[in-house]
C-alpha cells in the first residue's frame, strides 16, 4: 500500500512561508488517497518556483522550457495513456508563456491535470507582474501600476467549455487535496487554479488577503451548469468561491485515435519494414 513517505521528504529552495509547501503536501495526500504509486505518475513542469514543484516529489519527472509544459504532457498522455499525468507550474509559465497551450489543451481535452500555482506575481524572476496580476498592481517593473486587465483563468475555461474547472486556496490544503483527487479521477482536461501568496514579492494578495475572501462553494452547488459557472468563475475581488467550478462529460482527446485502443503505443514491437516504407515516401 503506498504511503505518504513513498513520496520522498526533500529539502527545498522556497521561502520560508512560501505557498508551494501546503499545494506539495496536497498534492501528496491526494496522490496516496487515489492509490497511486510513483513509477504511475508523470509530472511535467516548466521554469519558476512552482515549477520545482515535482523536483520534490519521488516520482517520474519531466522538466520542460518556459510555457511548453503542456506539449510535452499531451505527446506522454498520447503516448501512454496509463500514466496519470500531471503537470504543475506557475500563473506565468502556465498563462503567460504557455498561453497558447493553455487554450490548446482545452479545446483538444487531453487526460492531463494542470495545477497552476498562481499567486499573481512572478516569484523566480524578481517580482514584475504576472498575466493574472491585478490591474494597478505595482512592482519594481511597473512602478506606475500594471496597466492590463487581468486575465482569469476559470473564466476562460469554462467559456470554453473545458471539460474540469477548479479554483482553491494554497491554504485549504484538505480541500486542495480533494480537488486534486476529483481532477485526476476525471477523463479529460482539468484546470485547478490555485491560489498561492507568494510572501516575497506580492505584498497584496497575501495569505490574510485570500483567506478573508476565500470562501467554498456550497454543497447545492451545480457545476454541470454552464451559465452559473461563468458567473461564478468570474467572481473575483471581496468574494472568490474556491472549489470545482464546472465540469462536463467530453470525450477525452484520446478516445479520437483507434491505435490507442490496442493499448499504449509504449512497449509495442516496432514494425521496420513499415517504417522503412514511410521513410521512402519522403525520399
Amino acid at each position: 500500500m503506498v504511503t505518504i513517505s513513498d513520496y520522498g521528504k526533500y529539502d527545498t529552495t522556497w521561502c520560508p512561508g512560501c505557498g508551494n509547501f501546503s499545494i506539495l503536501e496536497a498534492m501528496k495526500q491526494a496522490l496516496v488517497a487515489r492509490g497511486l504509486e510513483p513509477h504511475q505518475v508523470l509530472f511535467i513542469s516548466g521554469i519558476g518556483q512552482a515549477a520545482k514543484a515535482p523536483h520534490y516529489l519521488n516520482a517520474n519527472v519531466f522538466n520542460g522550457l518556459h510555457g511548453r509544459s503542456l506539449p510535452v504532457a499531451t505527446g506522454a498522455k498520447l503516448a501512454n495513456p496509463e500514466l496519470t499525468v500531471i503537470v504543475e507550474s506557475g500563473d506565468g509559465c502556465s498563462y503567460g508563456e504557455g498561453g497558447n497551450h493553455f487554450l490548446a489543451a482545452i479545446r483538444r481535452n487531453i487526460d492531463v491535470t494542470l495545477l497552476a500555482h498562481n499567486n499573481q506575481v512572478y516569484g523566480l524572476t524578481k517580482g514584475q507582474a504576472s498575466p493574472t496580476s491585478d490591474e494597478g498592481f505595482i512592482t519594481k517593473v511597473q512602478p506606475g501600476g500594471v496597466a492590463s486587465a487581468a486575465f482569469n483563468p476559470a473564466v476562460v475555461a469554462v467559456a470554453m467549455h473545458a471539460g474540469f474547472v477548479a479554483r482553491a486556496f494554497a491554504r485549504l490544503t484538505d480541500n486542495l487535496s480533494d480537488i486534486i483527487q476529483q481532477a485526476i479521477a476525471y477523463r479529460g482536461f482539468s484546470l485547478i487554479d490555485v491560489l498561492q501568496p507568494c510572501v516575497s514579492f506580492n505584498k497584496v494578495n497575501t495569505f490574510a488577503w485570500y483567506k478573508s475572501r476565500c470562501y467554498p462553494l456550497p454543497k447545492d452547488y451545480d457545476p454541470t451548469d454552464w451559465y452559473a459557472a461563468v458567473k461564478t468563475a468570474d467572481q473575483w475581488g471581496d468574494r472568490i468561491p474556491v472549489g470545482v467550478i464546472y465540469r462536463n462529460e467530453r470525450p477525452p482527446f484520446e478516445e479520437h485515435f483507434p491505435v490507442l485502443s490496442q493499448g499504449p503505443l509504449v512497449g509495442r514491437d516496432v514494425d521496420r519494414m513499415m517504417l522503412k516504407k514511410i521513410m521512402e515516401g519522403y525520399a
